[in-house]
């Protein structure tokens, strides 16, 4: 391999910057493939350092990624990697990284710099666009059938020639490192998507697993999105409507709002999984699988969530597993967070309507135990009807709370 000190010696080099968090088959085939149209004699690879656009984003460490990226492109003799912008200190610009190169190359040395198509839409907003483009030829990488329209019409708003750019297709640009972190955070296999090498230093090292909720308010924002590629379009909906119920409850009873929200949240995290998979799962924690859970295999998503909720995204609050744990079957005694999410999730906005939601909202904003009275009768009386198997922790806590079903009457009929 060669270093950083031999860059005089080529005519023609490439350069692909990009946070590689991690770096993956579609970096490596955008790079090979310019490599090969415009005939570059070397590519050099320069993991981000401090870009402004990322500053408010979780990466995995500078180490992570610049070894990471060694690694996958070890094996191609015409790849190196750099570390220029990781070990410059203070916020790193492309056009710092530019000159620094145009320093070290020989003075007719012609430089390729490889960015997607979406960022290089986005150059005019980046530091001495006009200079960046005289000192350096921009390659955007493009999925087949871009509208490359909207990237034209930038450069003439920021009077940027477009014949400083060059255009090229490129098929594996399908596959994202956002794809990627979400695959390993939900266990979801991620072969093929990048090199073996690489794979096995994000198993080794843990990456891209989710940290407690607790370290930061951010955290929250990273759980949705995590959950918005975990769910369906409309179960992620329903999600959301109960987090945001979970806290109105909250504020109306007195309730830690931000344990709310979260357990609302998650609440159903594990509801989207095949009853394959949750039979699976269930052997995976140590779940105990009764009759009525082996026959009604989706009534194992909330004990299934609590523990996702523990493994996955790192809650270890009690409270909010519990609330999570009996979200659907209820139980004897319950916490008010508990009885708080169990109701919020009847009749949270996206709900379909049935007998009895809006009876169960108007109790629960003014008695929780009247109102988990009230719901567990009629979700019962209405499974009984089905004929379908009651868990037995829906039938204690009834019997728990049936001295309530009395005050709801009376809260509903307006004589209280």
């Amino acid at each position: 391999m060669n270093s950083l000190s031999d860059l005089e010696n080529f005519n023609t080099i490439a350069v692909m910057g990009g946070t590689f968090d991690p770096i993956h088959y579609g970096h490596l085939v955008a790079a090979e493939t310019v490599r090969q149209e415009l005939d570059i004699e070397h590519v050099l690879f320069i993991p981000s350092g401090r870009p402004p656009h990322k500053q408010n984003k979780r990466v995995a460490g500078d180490e992570h990624r610049y070894l990471m990226t060694v690694l996958a492109t070890a094996d191609n003799p015409y790849f190196e990697v750099s570390r220029m912008e990781i070990d410059r200190p203070g916020m790193t610009y492309t056009i710092d990284t530019i000159k620094e190169l145009r320093r070290l190359c020989k003075k007719d040395c012609k430089i390729y710099f490889i960015t997607g198509a979406d960022a290089a839409s986005q150059i005019i907003s980046w530091k001495n666009p006009q200079e960046l483009t005289k000192l350096c030829t921009i390659v955007a990488v493009t999925r087949p059938g871009y509208d490359k329209s909207r990237i034209f019409y930038e450069l003439m708003r920021a009077d940027i020639s477009p014949e400083r750019f060059i255009f090229l297709e490129v098929p594996a640009l399908a596959i994202s490192s956002t794809d990627i972190r979400n695959r390993v955070g939900v266990d979801k296999s991620i072969r093929y998507l990048l090199s073996p090498a690489v794979e096995q230093y994000i198993q080794k090292f843990g990456l891209y697993k989710w940290q407690p909720y607790e370290e930061s308010e951010p955290v929250i924002d990273e759980i949705t999105k995590k959950l918005h590629y975990m769910l369906s379009p409309k179960r992620f909906t329903h999600t959301q409507g109960v987090a945001e119920e979970s806290v109105k409850l909250a504020k109306t009873h007195g309730a830690d709002e931000k344990k709310a929200y979260l357990a609302g949240l998650l609440h159903d995290c594990a509801k989207d999984y095949s009853s394959k998979e949750k039979l699976k799962m269930c052997d995976k924690y140590g779940i105990e699988l009764d009759e009525i859970l082996v026959n009604q295999t989706d009534l194992t998503h909330p004990f299934l969530g609590a523990e996702v909720a523990k493994d996955m995204f790192g809650v270890t609050d009690e409270e909010v597993l519990g609330a999570i744990r009996y979200h659907t079957t209820g139980r004897e005694n319950m916490t008010k967070l508990e009885k708080i999410v169990y109701l919020a999730d009847f009749f949270e906005p996206s709900r379909q309507y049935f007998d009895g939601i809006n009876e169960i909202k108007q109790l629960a904003y003014k008695d929780l135990d009247a109102a988990v009275a009230y719901s567990l009768n009629n979700t019962i009386e209405y499974n009984q009807k089905k004929k379908r198997l009651i868990h037995p922790l829906s039938l204690r806590a009834l019997e728990y709370y049936k001295d309530h079903l009395e005050k709801a009457e009376i809260l509903l009929k307006g004589e209280e």
